[in-house]
């Protein structure tokens, strides 16, 4: 994918790992990681069809279904409603998807590494006022949003979409997003309006919005159950919408950034680092490293968040032994639930949801 023109095409920093160049999916380079805001240029993409390009001053959104005053709003009408802005982290539900490969193929998925994540500063109307404003109908409990970017992997083909209950749809931190860092929102991301729906995978942060609809049920878009845990021995072209575990709050897990994968180090004192996600409207409460299989545990110096929807980062200085060293790190969220030890506890076909305690390994030199 090297000779993908990132910059000139949706002005992506050259460090970008680029899986598929159409759709474009690529994670975010290990040093923007690092960072509480993750930069426009290294804001990792995650795309199911080509990325559409909408001309805002003829785009409408379509307020609908079982509401008392269905609308059609321009972007002039959005910004007539009082502007919020919150930061949150979004997250790929296939997030480190390549430790699950390790322990068994799943073919036809995106070996994501940890970075199809990011951080970001989201600015638009609250979803809550726009529903408002349709007046939503008592018996509505789930919010459908739909795109216009159509993806061959359903058959038939057909747009993009999900959903979310009402009880979340309607919380205050749940946005329709015309900005980003401070400036408009990318076409790569979504212009000229997204949904960001803080502490739920990605995927339910529909991007290119054109239509939104209060219904009794859940979509029955496609991408709704395609975005579900399957048990170990189902099949996933033959598995039916109610197979699996549909996905909806991130869980709990992290990342070791520093030192790298398979580095060669020298022994002694070495500064380990990465960051962790709670996910929903929880918190990390902890995060522990170890150097000896689990034997001991040193607990990492934890960065406060900015708010529940937010990764956090954490580091600690290890002493490292002359030779192979296996790092292992797991993170403890507000509600006490803990990472699991091993990928294979957590394998399933899709590779979705991957919160298993992240390994690295790594050698050490005198």
């Amino acid at each position: 994918m090297a000779d993908i023109d990132l910059m000139g095409i949706w002005n992506k920093c050259d460090e970008m790992l680029v899986h598929q160049g159409e759709p474009y999916n690529a994670e975010t380079p290990v040093d923007a990681l690092a960072a509480e805001i993750t930069p426009l240029d290294a804001f990792y993409g995650r795309n199911h069809a080509p990325i559409p390009h909408l001309d805002s001053a003829d785009w409408r959104l379509r307020v609908e279904g079982l509401v008392d005053r269905p609308l059609e709003l321009s972007m002039d009408d959005l910004r007539r409603l009082p502007e919020r802005t919150v930061v949150a982290t979004l997250q790929c539900a296939g997030n480190r998807r390549a430790d699950l490969i390790e322990v068994r193929d799943i073919p036809g998925q995106v070996p994501w590494g940890p970075g199809a994540i990011s951080t970001a500063r989201w600015s638009g109307v609250s979803l809550a006022d726009v529903l408002a404003k349709a007046g939503v109908r008592p018996e509505a409990a789930h919010i459908a949003f739909t795109g216009p970017d159509v993806s061959e992997l359903a058959d038939p083909p057909q747009p993009f979409g999900g959903s979310i209950p009402v009880a979340k749809a309607t919380s205050s931190e749940v946005l329709l997003a015309w900005a980003m860092n401070d400036q408009a929102l990318p076409t790569a991301h979504g212009a000229p309006l997204r949904v960001v729906v803080p502490g739920w995978i990605g995927a339910r942060s529909v991007k290119w919005l054109q239509r939104i609809s209060a219904q009794a049920e859940p979509t029955d878009n496609y991408f709704q159950t395609e975005y579900s845990i399957l048990p170990p021995e189902a099949d996933p072209e033959t598995a039916g919408p109610g197979a699996g575990i549909t996905l909806g709050p991130v869980a709990i897990h992290c990342a070791i950034l520093r030192p790298g994968k398979d580095a060669h180090l020298a022994s002694g004192p070495t500064e380990v680092s990465g960051f962790a996600f709670a996910g929903d409207d929880r918190t990390v409460a902890r995060v522990d490293v170890s150097a000896d299989h689990g034997g001991t545990w040193t607990h990492a110096d934890l960065d406060p968040p900015e708010n529940p929807w937010t990764w956090q980062h954490w580091h600690t200085t290890l002493n490292l032994p002359i030779g192979e060293t296996e790092l292992i790190a797991r993170a403890w969220d507000s509600t006490a639930a803990v990472q699991t030890e091993s990928p294979a506890t957590v394998w399933n076909p899709r590779g979705y949801a991957n919160n298993a305690a992240a390994h690295l390994h790594i050698t050490c030199h005198p």
